[in-house]
């Protein structure tokens, strides 16, 4: 669904990984690929931002994305059977209150399509799964509640990936980064960018190697404006490792 936000005119093809998005495009098998960072409710996407870290990879867009999720069952299930609901951790976490209050069994899977598929390929008894309205026409399930998300505002953030960089003017700008492990050391990166007026929209640490956090930052401007391209300089200087992921468009839908 973010990919046809993103550019309608393209072919989408399904990973039963992240990695294999990654791996992907890096072979030149896709010219793109598009995978989730975070969201509202269940918060990043750890998977993707290991993966992100080390990859060569440029983000070249962005889309937001209201995500509404959905109880499917196989037809002429009878909801009042269901005991156990298949879907991604995230998916899951993002509607945790409904399972609790149904009393419903959440068990994971690699994905919510990918539940969906199982479920009508597999017929396990007396379940169901959290997905989208698409999967509903993808694999003949029906709809027994919609909209199940804890929060009526549950967005998630995809990013767009590339071999090649983006050649157009962005708006917004991604950066991967590590400091020494000293009092101060993020504070004085934060503080290049408050400096300058340079407007922060998303900072994440999470664990890179042992005793080393790396840091995720994205912020509105662009590479080419020349402020930014002096707060970059600094920061680089101040870090233990750097990296410019791409500067690129972020839709919101």
């Amino acid at each position: 669904m973010a990919s046809r936000e993103w550019d309608r005119d393209l072919v989408s093809f399904p990973c039963s990984t992240f990695a294999d998005v990654f791996e992907g495009v890096k072979s030149g098998l896709y010219e793109y690929g598009i995978v989730p960072v975070e969201n509202t409710l269940g918060g990043s996407v750890a998977q993707v931002n290991h993966l992100l870290i080390d990859t060569d990879l440029h983000v070249v867009g962005a889309v937001e994305l209201p995500v509404h999720h959905c109880l499917l069952a196989l037809p002429g299930t009878d909801h009042r059977e269901i005991r156990s609901v298949y879907s991604h951790p995230q998916a899951l976490s993002q509607c945790r209150q409904f399972l609790k209050r149904n009393k419903l069994e959440p068990v994971q899977y690699s994905d919510t399509a990918g539940a969906a598929k199982m479920l009508a390929e597999r017929r396990p008894k007396r379940a169901a799964v959290i997905a989208s309205r698409l999967a509903t026409k993808l694999y003949s399930l029906e709809i027994i509640k919609e909209n199940i998300e804890d929060l009526g505002r549950n967005m998630t953030r995809f990013l767009v990936l590339s071999k090649e960089e983006n050649k157009e003017e962005g708006d917004k700008c991604s950066i991967v980064f590590a400091t020494e492990h000293k009092a101060g050391t993020l504070f004085n990166v934060l503080q290049v960018f408050a400096k300058k007026k340079i407007n922060l929209t998303r900072i994440e640490s999470i664990p890179n190697e042992p005793g080393v956090y790396a840091f995720f930052l994205d912020f509105e401007g662009s590479n080419k404006n020349d402020k930014v391209v002096e707060a970059l300089k600094e920061v680089k200087e101040i870090t233990t490792s750097f990296k410019l992921m791409g500067c690129y468009k972020e839709r919101r839908v």
